[in-house]
């Protein structure tokens, strides 16, 4: 599996300020809405409140949360390049004689890898174990849907 992003500019992009809702926020990190106020409230993670009261994350404190524990994720091999990697369960692993196919959901990510059989039965993936996929690429796209939620803005 690998990831293909691109990012287009758009004339109504015009350096908003992105806030999320808790519940926004974890879906975006793959969590409940209950850990992410934990973290709002252990002062892990910076929240403010909307014009209704809401608890709201300014995009960028997000950002910046997302990124610090990214440091040194357990397991990792020191001899590797690749950065990205989600950590999920194997939801399927379809077999033939020479190649494999195993789906992992990471999140709300589901990322699907083809290796050789002989790979999938020396790690042994079943369903309902945990996997993490590294991606490696070169090539990235990035979208960016249409903005939800904008400070001074209404959806």
């Amino acid at each position: 599996m690998f990831l293909l992003l691109s990012v287009a500019p758009a004339a109504h992009y015009s350096d908003p300020v992105t806030v999320f809702r808790i519940g926004e926020a974890a879906e975006l990190l793959g969590v409940s809405a209950d850990t992410v106020r934990r973290w709002v409230d252990a002062g892990r993670l910076a929240a403010g409140r909307d014009e209704h009261g809401h608890r709201v994350i300014d995009g960028v404190d997000l950002a910046a949360f997302v990124r610090s524990p990214a440091g040194a994720p357990e397991g990792r091999s020191d001899a590797s390049s690749a950065r990205n990697r989600l950590r999920g369960i194997v939801t399927a692993v379809v077999k033939d004689t020479v190649m494999a196919q195993v789906d992992i959901q990471a999140g709300p990510f589901r990322l699907v890898s083809l290796m050789s059989r002989e790979a999938a039965d020396e790690l042994d993936l079943q369903v309902g174990s945990v996997a993490v996929a590294v991606v490696k690429s070169t090539t990235v796209v990035v979208e960016r849907p249409a903005p939800a939620h904008v400070k001074g803005r209404t959806a």
